[in-house]
C-alpha cells in the first residue's frame, strides 16, 4: 500500500492484498488494540473514501484515512545533536546510535540518551511525536535501532518483534578463532546472575534464548563473527559468546580489556523486515564504527 501523513492523519491507498476483506480485517490484522478500535469509532477518527463507515469491505483504489499520530508526551526533552539517520518514511525512523549512548535516559531529567536525539531531530522538522522506540541496545552497543513515528502502528511492530519477523544482525569481534565458517546455533536459557546483578548467565530454567553465529575472518587471536538473534534477551550474544569461550574483545562483565577498546565489540549492523504497510522486503545496514574498523580487513558485509 502507499501511504502518506497529513497532520495527524495517515493516508493509505488499499491495493490488490485487501480486496473483499472487510475494514474491520484490517484493525485485527494490524493489531489495533480494543482501545483504540473503540476510540476511533467513538470520535470517527477515520473514513473510508471520505465517509464514516463503521465496517464495509474493501477494494484496490480505496483511500482509507486513520487518525494515527499523536502528539509529542514530553517524556523525552529535545536534545539538536546531530542523528545518523538511515532510513525514514512517515511510518518508521531507523537511526545509527553511537556507542556509550544509551537508547533511553535514565530518570526524565537526563537527556543524554538516542531517544533525547530523536526528540531533537523530531523538532527540528517540524513533527509535533512522541518517540516510540520498538527495541533496544545496551548502552555500549552501537548499531541500529528501530523507531515507530504512530502509536496506531507500534504494536504491529512490536508483534513483528515477538514473532521474529524483524531479523537484526550484528557484527561482533570475538576472543579466539574458530575452525569453520559454518552458521551454528546456541541454544541456551539466559537468567540474571544471583551474585551479580549487573551481569546475565547461561542457566536451565532462565528465558528462552537462541543465538546464530558464523566467524567472517580469523585474526591471530580473535575473530570476526556475525551474530543473528532470535530471541532479544538481555546480553544475549555476550553471555552466549560467553558461554563458549569466545567473549567479546573489551567486554568489562564477560571478558576482558582489549587494547584501546573501551567497551564490547559489538555493533547492529543490519535490519531486515517486511514493511508493514507497504509489504516491501527492507535491508538496511550500517557500517562499522570508527573504533571498531581497525580490527578488521573486511569493509562490507
Amino acid at each position: 500500500m502507499k501511504f502518506i501523513k497529513r497532520a495527524d492523519q495517515l493516508i493509505l491507498t488499499i491495493d490488490h492484498t485487501w480486496d473483499g476483506k472487510h475494514l474491520s480485517d484490517f484493525f485485527e490484522a494490524y493489531h489495533f488494540s480494543k482501545k483504540n478500535k473503540h476510540l476511533l469509532h467513538q470520535y470517527k477518527d477515520y473514513t473510508l473514501n471520505h465517509e464514516y463507515v463503521y465496517d464495509a469491505p474493501l477494494k484496490t483504489g480505496d483511500l482509507l484515512s486513520l487518525k494515527a499520530y499523536e502528539r509529542d508526551d514530553g517524556m523525552y526533552r529535545p536534545v539538536f545533536e546531530e542523528l545518523d539517520i538511515v532510513y525514514e518514511d512517515d511510518l518508521l525512523l531507523i537511526v545509527n546510535k553511537p556507542p556509550f549512548l544509551p537508547v533511553y535516559p535514565a530518570h526524565q531529567e537526563d537527556t543524554h540518551s538516542l531517544a533525547n536525539y530523536v526528540s531533537g531531530y523530531y523538532a527540528s522538522c517540524g513533527l509535533d511525536l512522541p518517540v516510540r522506540f520498538i527495541h533496544r541496545l545496551d548502552d555500549d552497543t552501537s548499531g541500529l535501532v528501530i523507531f515507530c513515528k504512530s502509536y496506531l502502528f507500534q504494536s504491529y511492530l512490536d508483534e513483528m518483534l515477538k514473532r521474529k519477523a524483524i531479523h537484526r544482525h550484528y557484527l561482533a569481534f570475538t576472543k579466539g578463532t574458530f575452525p569453520d565458517q559454518k552458521i551454528h546455533t546456541i541454544d541456551a536459557d539466559i537468567a540474571r546472575d544471583r551474585h551479580n546483578a549487573k551481569k546475565m548467565r547461561v542457566a536451565p530454567h532462565g528465558s528462552h534464548a537462541i543465538t546464530h553465529y558464523q566467524c567472517l575472518e580469523n585474526h591471530s587471536n580473535y575473530a570476526l563473527v556475525k551474530c543473528i538473534l532470535e530471541t532479544g534477551r538481555r546480553h544475549q550474544i555476550r553471555v552466549h559468546m560467553a558461554s563458549i569461550q569466545h567473549p567479546l574483545l573489551g567486554d568489562p562483565l564477560y571478558g576482558k580489556p582489549f587494547g584501546s577498546l573501551h567497551r564490547q565489540a559489538l555493533h547492529a549492523y543490519a535490519i531486515a523486515l517486511i514493511h508493514p504497510l507497504t509489504g516491501e522486503q527492507l535491508l538496511v545496514k550500517s557500517n562499522l564504527p570508527l573504533d571498531l574498523q581497525s580490527l578488521t580487513s573486511l569493509r562490507h558485509f
